[in-house]
């Protein structure tokens, strides 16, 4: 039986009939139920498979951006049903989507190019993200589907919490909240085999300890971080809340489109120059677009929508990245790093541009073109800049489970 409908990034429509087909054929091992509400009232689902005290959870599409999650996620759902070495001691729980909301505004099913992802695209400002809410929000504020994450982790109380992401270009890693001790060549081997880059130097990682190439160890609270001007601090996230039962969280990461730059490890010979290069570029992009919002704001009527607000927090993150970026940088700079912040860079201005142009579109206003030149150019130029090559999505999900389940064997040996 699989639950996958074809090799395409599924909806959550289907990620739910998928899974209450796998409950409805095997209801001795497996219960689908509603564990909370959106804000817009959607439900959220989740799968559990197995019966024992032990527990592992997977959550998939915390980023309404990155969609190969609901693949993954349902791939590991099959396999733990058939393998019955993998549920004999360990349940398996499936938070089936954490924004149903935020899926709903990213349309871009199956991607040919990046503009047809940008096209299509949607991240929702940090508040309103489920994970990262608790970083940037007091708890009074939390949104529904951070306190629904939340109760799960604290019913089940996982030794392991697998948090599915994903990146548009460039290569995989996995972010650790504690170190799983023998994770690395297994995650090492499925990329070499499938051809998917390791990113060794991913700027969502950096100034983090690595247990191995690509493999990172967020640092623990209180230390300094690398960017100080972002609002989101991963160590107040939901991946935390797992250690107050003595688990910790794995979030794996995988590109939809792969480029062979992010994994070169030999030293930058002029990272400073670089990365000040990267800055200016930041900063004169994103002035780009935050003039085409300026002139279009007093035209649009009603109120400020949910891709409104991400565009406007995303060009808010400019100015004190582009200082953090003119620091000097460690020592030990690789190419790979600077390739990373150089996709990063490049990414902040081009979303921001993409969701001004769809709020501009349905307003019929008269400065959609200049940002539909915008979106076409800088999503041409990053493929070309970056080599991009398609990573086929049954690769994608492959690398994404078979990371899942050493994470689960390595963190059960370890003692997690």
């Amino acid at each position: 039986m699989s639950l996958l409908p074809e090799l395409r990034y599924p909806s959550v429509t289907e990620i739910v009939s998928s899974a209450s087909a796998l409950a409805a054929h095997r209801p001795d091992l497996c219960v689908l139920r509603q564990v909370g509400t959106s804000r817009a009232g959607r439900p959220l689902h989740l799968l559990s498979v197995g019966h024992a005290r032990r527990a592992v959870l997977v959550v998939a599409g915390a980023h309404a951006n990155e969609p190969t999650g609901g693949s993954t996620l349902l791939s590991l759902a099959e396999r733990v049903l058939l393998r019955r070495e993998l549920r004999r001691d360990t349940a398996w729980h499936f938070l089936l989507c954490a924004d149903p909301d935020g899926a709903s505004l990213h349309v871009t099913p199956a991607p040919r190019t990046l503009l047809d992802y940008h096209l299509g695209f949607f991240r929702p400002a940090g508040p309103e993200q489920p994970e990262w809410s608790p970083s940037v929000l007091p708890p009074d504020r939390l949104p529904p589907e951070t306190r629904a994450l939340t109760r799960v982790i604290d019913e089940v109380r996982p030794y392991l919490q697998v948090t599915l992401h994903g990146t548009d270009l460039g290569g995989s890693w996995v972010q650790l909240t504690k170190d799983i001790p023998g994770l690395a060549e297994p995650f090492a081997k499925s990329a070499a085999e499938l051809r998917i880059p390791v990113e060794t130097a991913a700027s969502d990682a950096a100034g983090w300890p690595a247990s191995g190439p690509g493999v990172h160890v967020m640092p623990a609270p209180g230390s300094d971080t690398a960017y100080p001007s972002m609002p989101d601090d991963a160590r107040h996230s939901t991946w935390y809340h797992a250690h107050r039962y003595g688990g910790l969280t794995a979030v794996v990461e995988v590109p939809m489109w792969a480029s062979d730059l992010v994994d070169d490890p030999a030293p930058h010979p002029a990272p400073a120059a670089a990365m000040r290069r990267l800055a200016h570029r930041l900063v004169t992009d994103a002035e780009q677009v935050e003039a085409v919002l300026v002139r279009a704001l007093p035209r649009l009527r009603g109120p400020e929508g949910p891709l409104l607000r991400a565009a406007k927090w995303a060009l808010d993150l400019v100015p004190g990245l582009a200082a953090d970026w003119s620091q000097p940088p460690p020592v030990d700079t690789t190419m790979a790093y600077v390739g990373s912040v150089d996709a990063f860079g490049r990414r902040i201005p081009l979303r921001a541009a993409a969701m001004l142009l769809r709020v501009l579109r349905e307003a019929g206003d008269r400065d959609a073109p200049r940002l539909e030149a915008l979106v076409a150019g800088w999503s041409e130029g990053f493929a070309e800049r970056f080599r991009a090559r398609w990573v086929p999505l049954e690769n994608q999900v492959e690398h994404q489970a078979r990371t899942v389940m050493a994470a689960a064997r390595h963190a059960r040996e370890g003692g997690a």
